[in-house]
């Protein structure tokens, strides 16, 4: 592709005040007032003073802003331009909305979480952006390390992460998230929990697995149709205790304690299954996989020194070729150990608790989005942005679940690119209003059909 013209004939000026960049803001916050995401922000949101008056349009102005890729409290200063307001009443300037964060104390946050809450229910009620769940629904627990650079943020110290497989400690905050998926669905994110950088992992996980077990019980889901799953850092008497109270299944990766050590060691060579691994082959005539894992279980029983939590399952064990010892006389293994309480088969099992990795989609989304930097200096504020960065993710989700089946599981990034971010030019007529949308547009089914979905009437039930 080449310019046409000359640079001397091409010139450019601001100047057009019926267009938009993001003209798919007019479904999706189409979307968020038919669950009620104001009436609840109304509802449930009260900060104190004058700076809190109006929280449902402020609230709704810093989704909107995240939306459309903002990362920051200036950012949400884009959708003021064009023909936005045309389209919106009650959009706020980023200074309106910063002032408005930075009056939120923890309590205050709390509320935010609960109206999120809310929203996912009516979400899940009026969008298949968790279709399946009266069948199986899986809930992740997973933390991130936000990272910082300044010295005035509230709440930001060194916390343990990992960067190409090395520990590192980094400064910044340690959210933790849970999501909510089915066999059909991506997640969505069901909690969120911001906490200072030197946070355990697992701190304050146990209360937030049971918000997230009542959630999903809203959003239509069976305890004994749930899964919680997590890795070694959720293996703690506390959280599977949580699930068990409730009647729903666990699997949860095990470190290489000393027990687990000598549980695998009893295992029987002629117990290992091989699986179907990267660069495994099938093998017809031995109608099974060649393959450098292998699995298998045995009886196992967790927090077996601490009378309230013991629980007494099984542990389901993979076993990898270390490629560092090439020249071995024997096989030197690598052990990944998860203790699991379901009644899926071995391979069923194993498979499923692999499918956790599912979650970092989530953390990524978040960190390539609105979580690319933590904003403010005070820790009410950034646990706030947390809450509505997870919200926006929600309502992309669901928006793209309405679009087609290519978007129900794409990535943030990909529906903000080929979704949100499209130009148009607003036009009034016979009190009407029509956008003008760039012609040949490559997701023009997709768009109408997301569209047309938000616009229909309501449905009854």
């Amino acid at each position: 592709m080449r310019s046409s013209h000359s640079a001397a004939r091409v010139s450019a000026v601001f100047d057009d005040p019926n267009l938009v960049a993001s003209a798919a803001l007019v479904p999706v916050m189409r979307l968020a007032e038919r669950v009620g995401l104001h009436e609840v922000v109304s509802e449930r949101v009260r900060v104190p003073g004058s700076v809190g008056a109006n929280a449902d349009v402020k609230v709704a102005s810093i989704v909107a802003g995240m939306l459309t890729g903002a990362d920051s409290i200036d950012d949400l200063g884009v959708i003021r331009h064009g023909a936005m307001p045309k389209l919106f009443g009650g959009i706020r300037a980023p200074s309106t909305v910063g002032t408005f964060l930075r009056a939120f104390t923890w309590g205050d946050a709390r509320q935010v979480e609960s109206a999120a809450r809310e929203a996912l229910v009516g979400l899940v009620r009026q969008t298949p952006v968790l279709a399946g769940a009266d069948e199986r629904v899986f809930i992740d627990a997973d933390s991130t390390l936000g990272r910082v650079f300044g010295h005035a943020k509230q709440g930001a110290a060194f916390g343990h992460t990992k960067i190409g497989g090395h520990n590192v400690r980094l400064r910044g905050y340690h959210p933790l998230l849970t999501t909510l998926s089915t066999r059909q669905s991506a997640p969505v994110v069901a909690g969120t929990r911001m906490r200072g950088g030197n946070a355990g992992s697992a701190r304050g996980a146990a209360s937030l697995v049971t918000e997230t077990i009542n959630l999903a019980r809203r959003c239509g889901a069976r305890p004994d149709r749930m899964l919680f799953r997590g890795d070694s850092a959720f293996y703690a008497g506390e959280i599977v205790s949580a699930c068990r109270r409730q009647g729903m299944e666990v699997s949860v990766t095990v470190a290489q304690y000393p027990n687990v050590q000598r549980a695998i060691a009893a295992i029987d060579d002629d117990a290992w299954t091989a699986i179907r691994y990267p660069q495994a082959v099938w093998d017809e005539a031995g109608q099974s996989w060649v393959s450098d894992a292998e699995i298998a279980e045995t009886p196992f029983t967790a927090f077996a020194d601490d009378k309230n939590h013991r629980v007494a399952s099984r542990l389901i064990v993979r076993r990898v070729k270390d490629k560092n010892h090439p020249d071995a006389l024997f096989p030197v293994w690598r052990y990944h150990a998860c203790f699991t309480i379901s009644t899926l088969p071995l391979v069923e099992a194993e498979k499923t608790h692999r499918q956790h990795a599912i979650i970092e989609h989530v953390n990524d989304d978040l960190e390539h989005g609105p979580l690319a930097h933590i904003p403010s200096g005070v820790f009410g504020a950034n646990a706030v942005w947390l809450t509505l960065a997870v919200l926006a993710l929600n309502l992309l989700r669901a928006a793209g679940s309405l679009t087609s089946a290519f978007h129900a599981k794409a990535r943030a990034a990909t529906l903000r690119r080929t979704l949100i971010n499209i130009p148009a030019r607003v036009a009034r007529r016979a009190r009407s209003i029509t956008l003008h949308l760039p012609t040949h547009w490559p997701g023009e089914h997709d768009w109408h059909h997301l569209f047309h979905a938000t616009h229909a009437p309501p449905a009854t039930s």
